[in-house]
């Protein structure tokens, strides 16, 4: 783990992207800061999800398979540390997702991320004035604390992320280095956000109810089904999946 000095946090946090971003051989990205962040923090990998609240939330990018999955569930779920920071506008730190009463609080969550490899998970809001364009998202494999300086380092990788993310709109992501977990590049991006829009839209005509009923149905579809909420909508909008208004959406029956 690099420790990083407090006196100038900020230049050090972009020091150390800047060095990630070397290594690829790629501008500077927000995949750059969830790496530099997993080598600077005692935390087992980082992911970024862009967030809205006027369209469908996507993730941008994950460090490993573990990361990529958090930030899939909470999405398709539509709950967890990262809905939750999104929804405050402040940091939520969870040591250990065994504590009492989370399990209550994140009904599925949970325990679906304790099945994925997370035991601890810190979701920091990326802030810039009014406007937060996502959520960072660190998990560590055992119950884990962040100190004052670590939280502090941790929020400076946030505040970097979400000045790359508005400095190019939807963010450059980039691949990781060894290329386990793939990352959508910033056409992709688009074509994520809209697949969902387009397939929520189509749902609204087929149950009979309103945009936010519809995309909480196909998430729910996609959990129920160990989907990506991504292939589910695209299922939707060719046509191949039909929900029925008188069935659960696990239901949802497939056209021939």
């Amino acid at each position: 783990m690099v420790r990083i000095e407090a006196d100038n946090r900020p230049t050090r946090i972009r020091v150390l992207v800047a060095r990630e971003a070397a290594r690829r051989g790629f501008p500077v990205g927000v995949l750059d800061v969830c790496t530099a962040a997993v080598a600077a923090l005692p935390v087992g990998g980082a992911g970024l999800s862009a967030m809205s609240r006027s369209a469908a939330s996507h993730p941008l990018c994950s460090t490993d398979e573990i990361s990529g999955r958090l930030e899939e569930l909470q999405l398709t779920l539509g709950e967890g540390p990262c809905v939750d920071a999104f929804a405050r506008g402040s940091a939520v730190l969870t040591p250990d997702l065994l504590t009492a009463g989370l399990q209550a609080h994140w009904a599925v969550f949970a325990d679906a991320a304790l099945e994925a490899g997370a035991r601890a998970v810190f979701s920091l809001p990326l802030r810039t004035g009014a406007t937060s364009p996502g959520v960072l998202d660190l998990y560590a494999r055992i119950p884990t604390m962040l100190d004052t300086e670590e939280l502090a380092d941790a929020m400076a990788f946030a505040d970097l992320a979400a000045l790359l993310l508005l400095d190019t709109s939807i963010g450059e992501t980039g691949a990781p280095a060894d290329g386990p977990v793939p990352v959508h590049d910033s056409t992709d991006l688009g074509a994520y956000r809209a697949e969902i829009d387009r397939a929520s839209g189509m749902l609204t005509i087929q149950l009979g109810v309103g945009i936010e009923e519809a995309f909480a149905r196909l998430r729910a579809h996609a959990y129920a089904h160990g989907r990506q909420l991504a292939d589910v909508a695209a299922d939707v909008v060719a046509r191949r999946l039909r929900f029925s208004p008188d069935a659960e959406g696990d239901r949802a029956e497939e056209e021939t």
